[in-house]
């Protein structure tokens, strides 16, 4: 969360598993941030600040106020970090990897390669919730809890125990934002979501665990029931396998970006859910082989 503060990104939730992780983050547009908000975002990164911390906000703050270039070099060496997917997963996994180093005295690096990542259309809140779902359910398939919230890594487990602002996160996720309703509420149609999805998921893997339909059908009496598409779940390998999800004119744009920046075209193109629910509102589109950054 410190991160994230940082580079101006909100996480929507996360699953921490015993050799990965898995994290939704949305990226909104970074206009006109302040000199104060830059300074506001440093010093977040060090709540305990060292000397050299302490003698760089120095510098900092003199290079904002007298203005000129090196103010604007200063200015453009933070920028350069908001609002970029790289520059948060980048600084995340360092300072994940500092402290796992410190803790279980070793040295050197921690992850074995590049994450990798998929663009969700963040307005069409199926697509959000479905994916949000399936981070948040890692560790039932993985058989480390028949409940996600004992699960203490997932972000549904901080909204539940911490409140904050992965709350605010899933309430994104859940497509509920700026509408009347308390975080019990929509923490109890996330719930829903969660178990009609965990009841129903696809078993790809042998080993992998589910949820009961019992289980399924107990939250849901108890909570009150949600009307949401359960058969996304059954698309949730199409879906994370895919470098752009959404609605077609989304996926379409993407497409042509990607076509106008690079010149390449991709042989395989836009492809359609095969699942809709009743009303059609999951009528999700897919794009695949484009590497994202």
């Amino acid at each position: 969360h410190q991160v994230a503060d940082f580079c101006g990104v909100q996480v929507l939730t996360y699953a921490l598993m015993s050799n990965h992780f898995h994290v939704l983050v949305r990226v909104p547009k970074q206009e006109n941030i302040s000199d104060e908000e830059l300074l506001r975002r440093y010093r977040v990164l060090y709540p305990q600040p060292t000397p050299h911390v302490l003698a760089r906000l120095v510098v900092m703050e003199a290079a904002f106020k007298a203005g000129g270039d090196v103010a604007e070099a200063e200015r453009q060496k933070l920028l350069r970090r908001m609002g970029n997917l790289s520059a948060f997963m980048k600084l995340f996994k360092q300072r994940f990897s500092i402290w796992y180093n410190k803790n279980h005295a070793r040295q050197g690096t921690l992850w074995s390669e590049r994450f990798t990542s998929v663009i969700v259309e963040g307005n069409h809140h199926f697509a959000s919730l479905a994916v949000a779902s399936y981070i948040d359910l890692n560790p039932v398939r993985a058989g480390l809890t028949q409940d996600p919230k004992d699960y203490r890594w997932c972000g549904y487990s901080e909204a539940v125990s911490t409140g904050g602002a992965i709350v605010q996160g899933l309430r994104r996720a859940l497509g509920v934002v700026g509408e009347n309703r308390s975080d019990a509420e929509m923490l109890a149609a996330y719930r829903v979501a969660l178990f009609s999805k965990g009841a129903t998921m696809k078993r790809g893997d042998s080993k992998a665990a589910r949820l009961s339909t019992e289980a399924a059908q107990a939250v849901a009496e108890s909570d009150g029931a949600l009307p949401l598409p359960e058969r996304l779940w059954e698309q949730f390998r199409w879906l994370t396998k895919g470098a752009v999800i959404g609605s077609k004119e989304f996926v379409e744009a993407h497409l042509q970006q990607y076509r106008e920046k690079t010149g390449n075209r991709l042989r395989s193109g836009i492809r359609p859910s095969s699942e809709r629910d009743s009303e059609g509102l999951s009528d999700l589109y897919s794009l695949r082989g484009m590497t994202t950054e």
